[in-house]
């Protein structure tokens, strides 16, 4: 049971992990929270569904066509919808205030659009539910692709930020957008390459978790916590921080699942979740601010 408990975690915390890296790009380059963030993963695990039921091509290969459209699809939410409160906004503060009510209504509105073309009901097919033996444990095929697939494009995505000329320009605004500005970096432009990034993300985490969950128009909002929740436990705009406490995320739900009860996994991460505020309330990796 321990062995299929952390296998069970890993796939699912990889997951994890990527989507709030998405998260965590959006928010630490632009300064403005996207509560519609999960919206975009739903929306890709039913692009996903419909295509390949109609032209029946691999979910990853439709990743090639699904990731860059929630690039543009985000980036045009930044350009258009963000940029105006960015432009008014009189601090960081009433960004981030007037951002969360923006989005908040963007949630609702794409949810609405998915409900309305694809109904309330669970939804899932069928694609490499294949088992696998690993350790002694079976695993599904379409699990383990997903984890692997998972921590690749996390690592690419990791390299890119701390790698890179655009990485370290991302990485100067997220420190400081008054002094990138200074020496020469476009802050607008880096913020919605920022927030379209984080969208194709999201995306792609949508595409992988169809392969194997049960999904509905009405679950978006589900992810958009969790990633919350990892960013914030993980400390805002801490890149590896988020997700190594996206891992972890997962495993702590398989092993309460495993050990405690299914029904619990929810209480138990929010009880994590509000100890590691109190003990500590800039995040795990988080540095308190003087």
């Amino acid at each position: 049971m321990f062995v299929n408990a952390v296998l069970s975690g890993l796939t699912l915390g990889g997951v994890y992990a990527l989507v709030a890296l998405g998260l965590t790009i959006q928010y630490g380059v632009s300064r403005t929270m996207n509560l519609g963030y999960g919206e975009f993963l739903i929306g890709a695990a039913f692009a996903v569904f419909m295509l390949f039921g109609t032209l029946g091509i691999s979910p990853y290969l439709l990743a090639i066509v699904i990731v860059p459209v929630a690039y543009g699809l985000s980036w045009l939410v930044y350009r258009v919808m963000l940029m105006p409160i960015v432009r008014r906004a009189r601090s960081p503060m009433a960004l981030e205030i007037d951002s969360l009510l923006l989005t908040f209504g963007l949630l609702f509105a794409m949810m609405g659009v998915l409900v309305l073309f694809f109904g309330g009901n669970y939804t899932s097919y069928s694609y490499l539910s294949v088992p696998v033996h690993l350790m002694g444990e079976t695993v599904a095929l379409n699990r383990l692709a997903s984890f692997i697939a998972a921590v690749l494009v996390g690592a690419l995505a990791y390299g890119l930020l701390m790698r890179t000329r655009t990485g370290m320009a991302l990485r100067a605004v997220a420190v400081d957008p008054v002094g990138a500005r200074l020496v020469g970096i476009d802050v607008t432009w880096a913020a919605g390459l920022a927030f379209g990034l984080g969208g194709a993300i999201a995306a792609l985490g949508g595409v992988l978790i169809s392969t194997y969950m049960t999904f509905t128009a009405e679950m978006g909002v589900v992810f958009t916590m969790k990633a919350l929740i990892v960013v914030i436990m993980a400390g805002v705009g801490h890149v590896m921080g988020a997700l190594i406490a996206g891992l972890a995320l997962g495993l702590i739900e398989a092993f309460v699942a495993a050990y405690l009860d299914p029904g619990l996994t929810v209480a138990v991460i929010y009880a994590v979740f509000l100890l590691t505020l109190l003990m500590r309330p800039s995040g795990i990796f988080g540095k308190a601010a003087r």
